[in-house]
């Protein structure tokens, strides 16, 4: 039992801390800058990891890599608790599981954001988040939209978004955790 509670202490911890370096990089990506109460939380909330890890990786085509690489050690301090609780490892797996989780994290995050940019859409598109939210998701949106008209004025492009992102979770699955065994 107080394996359970570490490990879920572990994942909770991690996996905020993930959130936010990935939330870092996409905002790098998107070239959107986010609220200023919002980016100070970020950067307080990140910078011990970050700023080290620049002076080894600086922003190479203007993409903060430092962010990317501190998820990733992030999530490899994380599948690492996971496994050793579970009762050991191999680097194989370890490495394996990490990416897993890694895409996991990416792929959530993703559709995290879509729910919230439909939830805006629904009941205040002028909310003062709904801009960064829309922006965040353009990227993903845009070739969407493109396919997919516009039914009686309602977008559908979100369904096809979440679908589309769903069966890249099953294909990362599908790919890696035969790898991390």
């Amino acid at each position: 039992m107080l394996y359970s509670i570490l490990g879920l202490i572990v994942d909770t911890v991690t996996g905020i801390l993930g959130a936010i370096l990935l939330l870092r990089f996409w905002m790098q990506v998107v070239r959107v800058r986010p609220p200023m109460a919002f980016a100070q939380f970020m950067f307080q909330a990140t910078d011990w990891l970050v700023k080290p890890l620049r002076r080894l990786l600086p922003g190479v085509g203007g993409y903060d890599w430092a962010s990317f690489v501190g998820a990733f050690l992030v999530v490899l301090v994380a599948v690492a608790v996971d496994l050793f609780l579970a009762g050991g490892f191999t680097p194989q797996a370890l490495f394996a599981l990490s990416l897993l989780r890694l895409a996991q994290w990416v792929l959530y995050g993703l559709m995290g954001l879509l729910i919230i940019e439909v939830i805006f859409s629904w009941v205040n598109p002028h909310a003062p988040l709904a801009p960064l939210v829309r922006a965040l998701n353009e990227p993903v949106m845009r070739p969407l939209r493109r396919v997919v008209p516009l039914m009686g004025g309602i977008d559908l492009s979100p369904i096809l978004a979440f679908l589309l992102l769903r069966i890249a979770l099953y294909l990362a699955s599908a790919i890696l955790l035969p790898l991390a065994f």
